[in-house]
């Protein structure tokens, strides 16, 4: 079951792509959009993450930092922000610890499990206030500014 809105975000020490240790104390006073994404170098993940740089400033001046997950490796993560010059922080969790900890969904497509495209909105403070599932990239970035705004 996916964490609630209202919980706080579950404790974890993951890498990003250049290898840097991150937890939630690192994102405290500031909104976290913690993006949930199946695959690095897939068409649906390249639009989040390139609609997620172009906002990156949009994001900044409400207070808030991006940052996709996915059970990709750092070196994976590291290609991929290469590839289409990300700006974005993604975490790299391949033990799935935190993804399980969130309580996000796996589905199946050619044959491969991955795991299902949700974002949490997480406050200042580490509470989730809102859980997007089953997301759609197109403007995605659209609604979460406009939910920031509208919960700050």
């Amino acid at each position: 079951m996916t964490l609630a809105a209202g919980s706080q975000l579950p404790a974890f020490t993951l890498d990003n792509q250049d290898g840097q240790k991150k937890a939630p104390a690192d994102y405290t006073g500031k909104w976290l959009v913690l993006y949930v994404y199946p695959k690095d170098d897939t068409p649906g993940c390249t639009i989040q993450g390139q609609s997620f740089t172009a906002t990156k400033d949009q994001f900044a001046a409400k207070n808030a930092v991006v940052v996709g997950i996915s059970a990709d490796s750092v070196e994976s993560h590291r290609a991929f922000c290469d590839k289409f010059s990300f700006t974005v922080e993604l975490l790299a969790d391949p033990t799935h610890a935190l993804l399980t900890a969130l309580g996000v969904g796996q589905s199946e497509w050619k044959g491969t499990m991955y795991w299902d495209r949700t974002t949490f909105l997480v406050d200042p403070t580490g509470v989730v206030r809102k859980v997007y599932e089953k997301v759609v990239p197109q403007d995605h970035e659209k609604v979460l500014l406009a939910d920031i705004a509208a919960l700050s």
